[in-house]
């Protein structure tokens, strides 16, 4: 079993979803990624057509994990974003400019508001996960042309590329998260 991510406080933060022309050839993809991978039940999923309007649970299984993401993202990116601030006033002020040199505490204020922000926003950016909105298409079109899609929820980048190198052998159509 993995950690979870630092930002995102997520067990699976990287995916793989291969689509195939018929329930039993998913099947078999699926069976044997989970034994070359030795991947747990939980990580390994068939989407069929029959799954209903949205395969939720199978796509994200982790559903108190979304609230976990956004607020460690907005936390930690919003503390580098504050972090961010104070380095690049402090350049500012070694370098001697003017309205910094004078005004420090309006100057120090108005940087970290808006790196703050700036940060909040990475966290948000984090949070929206755009990344999965492939996958999520993918298996969705997949869902209403009658295929059936495998999705592997891969603990590391390498599992993730060892799962999405023996869908495609196996003769799925592959799309990944980052």
């Amino acid at each position: 079993m993995s950690e979870t991510s630092p930002i995102t406080g997520e067990l699976s933060n990287s995916k793989v979803a291969a689509v195939f022309p018929d329930e039993a050839s998913a099947r078999r993809a699926a069976q044997a990624v989970a034994s070359a991978l030795s991947l747990a039940a939980a990580q390994v999923q068939v989407v069929t057509p029959g799954t209903g309007s949205l395969p939720g649970r199978k796509l994200e299984p982790e559903s108190r994990g979304i609230w976990r993401t956004i607020v460690r993202a907005h936390l930690w990116f919003g503390i580098a974003g504050v972090v961010g601030g104070l380095l690049l006033f402090a350049v500012l002020h070694a370098m001697g400019i003017r309205f910094i040199v004078s005004s420090p505490v309006a100057a120090a204020l108005v940087i970290v508001f808006f790196s703050a922000v700036a940060g909040l926003w990475a966290g948000g950016l984090v949070s929206l996960r755009p990344d999965h909105d492939r996958m999520v298409e993918a298996t969705r079109d997949a869902m209403d042309e009658g295929n059936t899609t495998v999705v592997v929820h891969a603990y590391s980048m390498d599992q993730r590329a060892q799962a999405a190198e023996l869908l495609r052998g196996q003769g799925g159509d592959v799309t990944s998260t980052l």
